[in-house]
Formats: structure tokens, C-alpha cells, sequence
């Protein structure tokens, strides 16, 4: 479980990099195509913050289970 958590915390690093490409920097809200890149990469973000709380949280119950 711990190496697919680690495998989709690079696919999320990999898709927000690829949605980083799409961004226009000068009109980041104006152009859709522009907006619809922010949010990917928004999402990603969360998704990596979530993965990482996933694999901490199983550090902890582990720690305390013996």
C-alpha cells in the first residue's frame, strides 16, 4: 500500500506538472484553457497534501499499535 501511495504522489507531481505547461501567466483567469490548467493544478496540490496525510497517519497508527 505504501509504494502506491508513493506512485500516485508522483503521478499527481507528474500531472500538475503537465498542467503547469497549459498556464498563461498573463491572463490566468481570463483564458478558459488558462483557468482550467490552474484548477488541475490545484487539485493536485490537495491530492499530494491528502497522500501525505494518508502516509503520516499510517506512521502513527503503526508507532502506537506496537
Amino acid at each position: 500500500m505504501k509504494y502506491f501511495i508513493y506512485f500516485l504522489i508522483i503521478s499527481a507531481v507528474g500531472l500538475m506538472i503537465l498542467s503547469a505547461t497549459f498556464l498563461n501567466f498573463e491572463n490566468l483567469l481570463g483564458d478558459e484553457q488558462s483557468f482550467t490548467a490552474l484548477v488541475g493544478v490545484l487539485v493536485c496540490l490537495c491530492t499530494i497534501i491528502l497522500l501525505f496525510i494518508l502516509l503520516l497517519s499510517k506512521q502513527i497508527k503503526e508507532k502506537y499499535d506496537g
